[in-house]
């Protein structure tokens, strides 16, 4: 059994995917963030630095609970415990593993500010020219890059679907949130019509407790979410 500290994140999104696609058996801690849960001491001792997702894995190493943080980090430790979603021989393993580390090192980090100053921040009276022009060309080059890497492509690594593709598509669902109109790139917009349509991109936990579809924080949220330093939200 694992338990899955959750909201709704491109970042959860992941673990929750890897989890349905394998039939793996999950329970759902829904932490909200925008109300500052991730900042109470007992998460901090799962999530050192106060973010989701994160696991404790039941049934963990020697039989003992085991947490986890990170999303990379997470679904790698998870496909090395099922077997599944990532690939044995060494070439193929460590071409999934690159490509999970550049969307945890780049692609989800460049994406995230695109989305904070393209969206969010004008929505607050909050206009920066020059972040909402750095953020959308790094968002431009992201996307070219994917869409380079999948031509003449299914899935980003080899001919069956991997962690790759877990870890980089719930970043590419709110690309109109990020200034990109996605079919820009037409291969990124086939790929991601062929993510939705896998059955564990339909769940939808209802212990989510996060933000309205919508986005729109009020203002409790705005702040926790963006203003708040650990130690102010703290509790």
């Amino acid at each position: 059994m694992i338990e899955l500290f959750y909201a709704r994140t491109p970042n959860a999104r992941k673990i929750l995917l890897f989890m349905e696609e394998v039939g793996l058996e999950y329970r759902i801690r829904s932490i909200d963030i925008g109300r500052g849960e991730q900042f109470t001491d007992g998460y901090r001792q799962i999530s050192p630095y106060s973010k989701v997702p994160a696991i404790i894995d039941l049934d963990g190493p020697r039989g003992k609970p085991f947490p986890v943080f990170e999303s990379g980090a997470i679904l790698l430790y998870l496909a090395e415990k099922t077997g599944q979603l990532l690939s044995e021989e060494p070439g193929l393993r460590y071409e999934t593993i690159q490509w999970v580390f550049w969307q945890t090192s780049n692609q989800g980090p460049l994406l995230g500010q695109a989305t904070h100053f393209m969206t969010h921040a004008p929505r607050r009276g909050i206009e920066i020219e020059y972040a909402k022009d750095r953020y959308l060309r790094e968002a431009e080059r992201i996307y070219a890059v994917l869409d380079r890497r999948l031509d003449g492509r299914d899935f980003l690594v080899g001919d069956a679907y991997s962690i790759a593709d877990i870890a980089n598509w719930p970043w590419i669902r709110p690309a109109k949130g990020q200034g990109i109109t996605i079919s820009d790139y037409p291969n990124v917009a086939r790929w991601s019509a062929m993510m939705s349509s896998r059955p564990s991109a339909q769940v939808k936990p209802a212990e989510d407790r996060f933000a309205p579809e919508d986005g729109k924080y009020d203002e409790e949220q705005w702040k926790v979410l963006f203003q708040a330093s650990p130690k102010e939200g703290s509790t």
